[in-house]
């Protein structure tokens, strides 16, 4: 059941155990400490498509109640993050270039963030990911583009 890389190996092995997605969400947000500030969990992942989300508790909301836009770019980065490290060909490497996110609504539940990339893309140069977050009935009150560079591996 092995695949391309080791995110997805490390995915594969760990998330259907009790408490797995939980475990392998700590180790992401080790890997980029900033993570652990939203407290997510990745809840799916598979090439080039990962879901990860984050309880509204008071330490990612703003002075209205309602979870903080940068929170929510934050737990969409991660989303981002861990799609690209199980999506990469072997030969590429990436770097966040960019991001551009529109505030569609009122964040006022536990969100759920989505990242997308189109496999034909991956080829050096630009490469744009569709975020989305979610409330938790579904509504989008984030959608945007996390610009990514990819270049060859030396």
């Amino acid at each position: 059941m092995s695949s391309s890389n080791y995110v997805m190996d490390m995915w594969q092995k760990v998330s259907p155990l009790p408490g797995g997605k939980f475990l392998i969400s700590q180790v992401i947000s080790r890997k980029a400490p900033y993570f652990k500030t939203v407290g997510a969990t990745i809840e799916e992942l598979r090439p080039n498509y990962a879901r990860v989300s984050m309880k509204k508790r008071r330490a990612v909301q703003n002075h209205i109640g309602t979870v903080h836009v940068i929170a929510i770019c934050n737990l969409l980065e991660m989303a981002m993050g861990v799609c690209a490290e199980a999506s990469i060909p072997k030969h590429l490497r990436w770097i966040p270039k960019g991001m551009s996110v529109d505030y569609t609504a009122k964040a006022g539940s536990d969100i759920t963030g989505v990242a997308e990339i189109n496999p034909a893309d991956w080829k050096p140069g630009d490469l744009d990911v569709k975020v989305t977050a979610t409330d938790t009935n579904g509504t989008p009150v984030v959608v945007g583009v996390i610009k990514l560079w990819i270049s060859e591996k030396k």
